[in-house]
């Protein structure tokens, strides 16, 4: 375990609105594989905090099979978005197949989202996943992601900027690594590197 990072607590504050609310749609708590282009795997821990755990199935919170997906889309679509720099507006565009072996999820489980990208091109990405509750195989299946062009241009998916900050919280600037095995830099690191030459 590491020490928490001060940089990407700062982050997470100033994410906060006026009022100190936002609302978060995270459902991965940190990558603890990140290696550019090829995969990625990142672990979410289920707890009783969660509001979504009493709402589905009263008297027997278990985390929902919807939320999983999401969790696992969120851990490809960084991914993805980080290979092409962040300039592609990537979306999850359907998932051709996804089987669960087992949908228990409970309250102290530790659930790790793996994903490989089989396929990345121009217009998206193909993604195989897996879901481990502990080291039980819980979920598997396909994602395709598409990137947005024609008639989106205008579109805003995230603020400018918002996505690293999403990678520096989830710690993917402390553990991962491009194609050649180098440490993936945070891009405020590189302008500052690029200020100094």
């Amino acid at each position: 375990m590491t020490a928490p990072n001060v940089a990407a607590l700062i982050v997470l504050n100033n994410l906060l609105s006026s009022d100190g609310f936002v609302m978060h749609w995270y459902w991965i708590d940190r990558f603890v594989l990140f290696e550019s282009p090829k995969r990625a795997k990142a672990i979410k821990l289920v707890t009783l905090a969660e509001d979504h755990l009493h709402d589905h199935f009263p008297y027997c919170p278990v985390m929902p099979a919807s939320l999983i997906i999401e969790g696992v889309a969120q851990t490809g679509g960084l991914l993805v978005s980080e290979v092409n720099g962040y300039r592609e507006k990537v979306v999850l565009g359907k998932l051709p197949k996804f089987v669960f072996h087992n949908t228990m999820a409970i309250a102290g489980d530790v659930l790790t989202y793996s994903v490989d990208v089989r396929n990345i091109s121009r217009d998206g990405a193909i993604i195989e996943a897996c879901v481990h509750n502990g080291d039980q195989l819980m979920a598997e299946g396909e994602l395709v992601f598409a990137h947005l062009r024609s008639g989106f241009a205008e579109t805003t998916l995230f603020e400018e900027g918002s996505l690293i900050d999403m990678m520096r919280i989830f710690g993917v600037y402390e553990i991962g690594v491009d194609a050649n095995g180098n440490r993936l830099i945070d891009p405020e690191r590189c302008k500052e590197l690029e200020v100094r030459s």
